[in-house]
């Protein structure tokens, strides 16, 4: 569960309430906050994050907590490499409403870049459960070169 700009006093239960279910709460660009909730930490591509040298020091501990990088492209990755994350979410694979215009990178050129990731990556924009199945890769659509991909993630496409 990926948590960005929540108010600060929603945090406590929310990683109260992840823990309770069995998920696994990521704070976007919050390193400290991340630390004191027991939470991961997801670095997004294009805005700044707070907190990152005592979170990146932390992992180096048994059981560090998680790291995810947003990229949209090869240098997104390179990052994600640089930083040992645990995985990427590798964006947008389609047209998305929450950044219009942007350029999509269609299924065929994510799942190429995917490849390159040298981690697990997640497909985020534009996808639905529709078109989610023109992705490569994804958990039972296995085979030669496929990226080794956890899954998709929705903001819109779940609405």
């Amino acid at each position: 569960m990926l948590a960005r700009d929540l108010d600060p006093a929603l945090l406590g239960p929310l990683a109260l309430l992840a823990r309770r279910r069995g998920l696994r709460l990521v704070l976007a660009g919050e390193g400290r906050a991340a630390l004191l909730l027991r939470a991961g930490l997801h670095l997004p591509d294009r805005r700044p994050a707070t907190g990152l040298l005592p979170f990146l020091l932390a992992r180096r501990r048994p059981r560090p907590p998680l790291l995810s990088v947003a990229a949209h492209g090869r240098g997104g990755l390179a990052r994600a490499r640089r930083l040992g994350a645990d995985l990427v979410l590798l964006s947008p694979v389609f047209p998305t409403a929450s950044h219009p215009g942007a350029p999509a990178l269609g299924p065929l050129r994510w799942g190429a870049v995917a490849r390159g990731a040298g981690r697990p990556v997640v497909a985020l924009g534009g996808v639905t459960a529709r078109n989610r199945r023109r992705l490569p890769g994804l958990p039972g659509k296995r085979g030669p070169g496929a990226p080794a991909t956890l899954g998709w993630a929705a903001i819109g496409g779940l609405a």
